[in-house]
Order: C-alpha cells, then sequence, then structure tokens
C-alpha cells in the first residue's frame, strides 16, 4: 500500500532527525526543544499508527479512524514544515555538517506527510469524513496557525484593549476550530440540533470578519510608534511581526474555507 510505504519513511526519517540532533548536545532553547519535539511527536505517532494498523485494532478504536489519521497527517506536515525552517535559522552553520544532515531529513519527512495527505485527501465524489476533504483540512492549518500566533504574543498586547480584542479573536476562532476537529474525529458532530454544513459557514463567515478587523488592528497598535531595536537578535519585536504575519495567513485560510464551503454545500449539493 502506498501510504503504509509512505508512513514508514516518516518513522524512519523522522527517527534520524532527532537522533542526529540528540548526537549533537542538548540546548536550552526553546526553539530546540520544539524542533525536537516535533520529530519524536511525529515518529511516535506515525509508528503507533502503524502498528494499528497492521494488527487491524485500529477498526476497534471508537474513533474516526480515517479523519484522525488525516487530521494527524495535516498537522505533522505544518510542524515538519516549521521545524525545517526554525532548526537551521538557529542552529545551523557552513561547517555543521550533522545539523545540516538533520534539516536535510526534516524537509524529507514534511515532504512525505504533505504526500500522506494528498493520498488520504477525499477526492471530489468520494464519500469519507469531514476532516479529509479541503474544509477539514483547512480547519487543522487554521488551529495550527492559532498556535503559532499563541506562542510568539508577547506581554505588549495586555497595554492596549485594541491588542487584548485581537488575542480575544485568535482564542475563539482557535477554540471553535479545535472543537470541530475533535467533534469530527470521536464521531460526535451527530448531537449538533442544526446542520452542521450551514453552522460551518456561519462560524466561517464570522471568522473572516473578525480576522479582518485583527489584520488592521494589530499592526496598527504593534508598530505605530514603536520602532525595530538596534540590535535586534530575534527580540521580541520580530515576534509580533510573526504574529502580523500568521494573522494575514490565517485570514487567508479563512477566507478559502468560506468560499469552498459556500461552494460545496449551495453550488455542488448533492441531488
Amino acid at each position: 500500500m502506498p501510504v503504509g510505504i509512505v508512513r514508514i519513511l516518516e518513522v524512519v526519517l523522522s527517527c534520524v532527525c532527532f537522533s542526529l540532533v540528540a548526537s549533537v548536545g542538548h540546548s536550552n532553547s526553546s526553539h530546540w526543544a520544539w524542533c525536537m519535539f516535533t520529530w519524536c511527536f511525529c515518529c511516535f505517532m506515525s509508528l503507533f499508527i502503524l502498528i494499528l494498523e497492521c494488527t487491524n485494532l485500529n477498526v476497534k478504536v471508537p474513533i474516526s479512524w480515517d479523519d484522525f489519521t488525516t487530521a494527524f497527517a495535516m498537522l505533522a506536515a505544518l510542524m515538519m514544515l516549521a521545524a525545517s525552517i526554525i532548526y537551521p535559522v538557529f542552529f545551523v552553520c557552513s561547517s555543521c555538517s550533522r545539523p545540516i544532515a538533520a534539516t536535510v531529513m526534516s524537509c524529507l519527512c514534511f515532504i512525505a506527510y504533505a504526500v500522506e495527505v494528498g493520498l488520504t485527501r477525499a477526492k471530489p465524489g468520494e464519500i469519507s469524513g469531514f476532516l479529509s476533504t479541503v474544509p477539514g483540512l483547512l480547519k487543522v492549518l487554521e488551529a495550527f496557525v492559532a498556535c503559532i500566533i499563541f506562542i510568539s504574543l508577547t506581554n505588549r498586547y495586555t497595554q492596549y484593549p485594541g491588542l487584548q480584542w485581537c488575542v480575544a479573536v485568535y482564542s475563539l476562532c482557535f477554540i471553535f476550530a479545535l472543537l470541530i476537529i475533535i467533534f469530527t474525529i470521536c464521531k460526535l458532530l451527530a448531537l449538533c440540533p442544526f446542520p452542521f454544513d450551514k453552522v460551518l459557514i456561519g462560524y466561517n463567515v464570522l471568522a473572516v470578519i473578525m480576522y479582518m478587523t485583527a489584520v488592521v488592528i494589530w499592526p496598527l497598535y504593534s508598530f505605530q510608534g514603536n520602532p525595530r531595536p538596534n540590535p535586534c537578535n530575534h527580540c521580541a519585536w520580530d515576534n509580533q511581526v510573526v504574529v502580523s504575519f500568521m494573522t494575514c495567513v490565517n485570514l487567508i485560510a479563512y477566507i478559502v474555507d468560506t468560499c469552498y464551503s459556500v461552494r460545496l454545500v449551495f453550488f455542488i449539493a448533492p441531488a
């Protein structure tokens, strides 16, 4: 099976990544900890999925297995992409052979997870779980980007009501996206008293409006009268740029999510 071969590659590549980095030595940096957690977590989860599927125990798990594996593959691809960018920025030099090799392995592992997402994603006209569709994958992306925003926040947002509103936007949208993912995997969507597809469109429209305000307000309050300090080597000011950029990324994700959901519900509705 192609998916099984890809998962074996994921386990091997992620194992090689954290082995190479661990052999270089430990670092107290939070960036190092994030990269190591990414490689270890993805290796363990991929191995766990392989074992369950090889022993057919996955059919006994009381969750939507296809939704779970697709959501994990999407999350792992995003985490690997982040680690493949963060690690070389902070820890790779021209003479560092093992960190360079770890970075290459991490990039290959990201490609492997991206291939798995492509193989497991629902094709047009195919009946599958919500998280296997484009809107479902976008929900995972939206939640992950919100996590990057939370990691990059500094105490500056406590000084301005405008920035506090932006944090409220990030938090509310993240909570709803996470609830949708959990309810889908746990097969609890039937408990929703309203049509799920209509509720999803309403939530997406509201999220787009809220993120549009955040895209304007966050840079306005973060950078007005606050020039970049000199020197600034990965200082708190850079975190404000990351939050601004990721806010734009999530706004685009929610716009695409809304358009795709509207198209599916109102224009490609089943006869």
